[in-house]
Parts: C-alpha cells; sequence; structure tokens
C-alpha cells in the first residue's frame, strides 16, 4: 500500500474494507451494511468555486467542522469530500449534504447540485456513491483529482487534469485533513436542520447525482422538513413518514435500532 492509498484509507474507507486489496480503483466507499465514511458534495455545470467554496469555508466558521478535501471530478464538477471518523449509514450522510446544500446553495439550480451517497431506490438498501478520486475518465483520458484550495479558481473552465497527478502529491493534500468525530456530525446536523427550507417532492440533487455516482439513478422523494433538534428525531421523522422512498425508511431504521434495543433491556423487555 502506497502513501495516497493510506491516506485514502484513513478518512473515506469504511474500517471494514481495509486491507482487502490495494487497487485505487476498487469499489469500497460503501461497506456491506450500506455505512460510509465518505460524503461528496457536488457542483456542476457550470463548475464553480466562488459559489462552492462558501460550502468549504462555511462548515469551518459556521459549523466548526474539519476542512473537507477538494477535488475536480474530471468531467464537469468540483467536488468536497468529507471524512467521517466512524461509518454511518447512507441516508444519514445524505441528509447532512442536503442541509449543507440548502444552507448554502439554496440559491443553485437544483440540477446543478450532487449529493453522494444516496440510496438506490431500484434495489434498497444498495447505496450511490461517488467516482474514485484520483482516477482516468474513460471517454476523455482526463483525470479527477484533490487540488489545493488555493489552486482551486483555476479549474473553472476545466475541472480535470491532463494528465494523471502525482500520487505523492495527492497524498500530501489528503495528509493536513482531519475526520470528522461522530459527535460534531451530530451537532452540526442539529444545527442545520432548523435552518431548512421546504423539502421539494423530488430529491434537488438527483440528476447531479446520477451524473457523478459510480451505477444508477436516484429519483427518491425526501422527508418533509421539521424542528429537528437532534439526530434520533430526525431519523424517527423519517421512519415514520410514508411519503419517503422505503429504501431511505429502511436505512433510518437501521440506525435507530441500537438505541431502539438498549431501550428495550432498560426497560425490562426480554
Amino acid at each position: 500500500m502506497n502513501r495516497l492509498q493510506s491516506e485514502l484509507q484513513r478518512l473515506y474507507l469504511p474500517q471494514a474494507s481495509a486491507g482487502q486489496g490495494d487497487a485505487l480503483d476498487e469499489p469500497r466507499l460503501i461497506d456491506a451494511d450500506g455505512r460510509v465514511r465518505a460524503m461528496v458534495l457536488a457542483l456542476a455545470r457550470p463548475a464553480d468555486w466562488a459559489l462552492l467554496s462558501a460550502v468549504w469555508r462555511g462548515v469551518q466558521v459556521d459549523l466548526d467542522l474539519p476542512a473537507p478535501a477538494i477535488a475536480v471530478s474530471g468531467t464537469d464538477s468540483y467536488q468536497l469530500w468529507f471524512s467521517l471518523a466512524q461509518p454511518l449509514p447512507g441516508a444519514q450522510a445524505w441528509a447532512f449534504l442536503d442541509a449543507l446544500r440548502r444552507r448554502y446553495l439554496g440559491d443553485v439550480r437544483a440540477h446543478r447540485v450532487g449529493l453522494l451517497p444516496t440510496v438506490d431506490a431500484a434495489s434498497p438498501p444498495q447505496a450511490v456513491h461517488a467516482r474514485q478520486v484520483p482516477a482516468p475518465q474513460a471517454d476523455s483520458g482526463h483525470w479527477s483529482a484533490f487540488v489545493a484550495p488555493d489552486l482551486a479558481p483555476v479549474f473553472a473552465d476545466e475541472p480535470w487534469l491532463d494528465l494523471p497527478p502525482n500520487p505523492d502529491g495527492q497524498a500530501a493534500l489528503l495528509a493536513g485533513l482531519a475526520s470528522m468525530p461522530i459527535a460534531d456530525f451530530e451537532r452540526a446536523l442539529a444545527q442545520l436542520h432548523p435552518a431548512a427550507l421546504p423539502v421539494p417532492d423530488t430529491p434537488a440533487s438527483a440528476p447531479a447525482e446520477a451524473a457523478h455516482a459510480d451505477v444508477g439513478t436516484v429519483n427518491l422523494r425526501t422527508p418533509s422538513p421539521g424542528p429537528w433538534l437532534d439526530p434520533k428525531r430526525f431519523l424517527l421523522d423519517v421512519m415514520n413518514d410514508d411519503t419517503v422512498a422505503l429504501a431511505l425508511r429502511i436505512e433510518a431504521a437501521k440506525a435507530l435500532l441500537p438505541g431502539f434495543d438498549v431501550a428495550r433491556r432498560e426497560n425490562g423487555d426480554r
């Protein structure tokens, strides 16, 4: 395992996948239970760092979270790669990204924003995630790559590299990043949701998600907004909302199971 692979594993691969081969193109961002450590927010058509940088700065200044990695997709978008210290269900990760979109990109046309992972409604609880970075694009030969914040504006017209990025340089960009503790994730999610705007009938980011995902397309209905004061309340609302796609309701129920089992034991229910 080289230095870049070590950094990718440290930040983005579910721990359960560690040691399952060294190939960078191996799809390991989602574990067998549909949990993830990588959360990707993309802005495309056109790629606009002036807009996306508001998210990059906001999560650090407003939410006191670690800086996400910045990437160019190799096709048409900028991406922010967030790292979780521990894997979480894909539905929770998607909800966090959607809350960021509403806070910082609320005026951006829906088809330009991609939120990954998302749940594949055709085969729940399977999730769809972003393509690996760095990687070549089969049709054009362009490369996706992580980029430094001060160089990000340079790629606005061409969000790709013509040549493979230097692996050590990519590793150096990732080495200074930290993963988001789960407690901080929950705190930030609670901060974001009270300010959320009304949720549309279909996820605003679905077209962009399909464009930047490994497989499949998504057409899910998201839960109606509410005054979620904590992540547990949010997940309960998702699970009990019969207008939400079944795949998301299943993911929410799975995320709540550990707490439910504890409550049963405390109540003497064997």
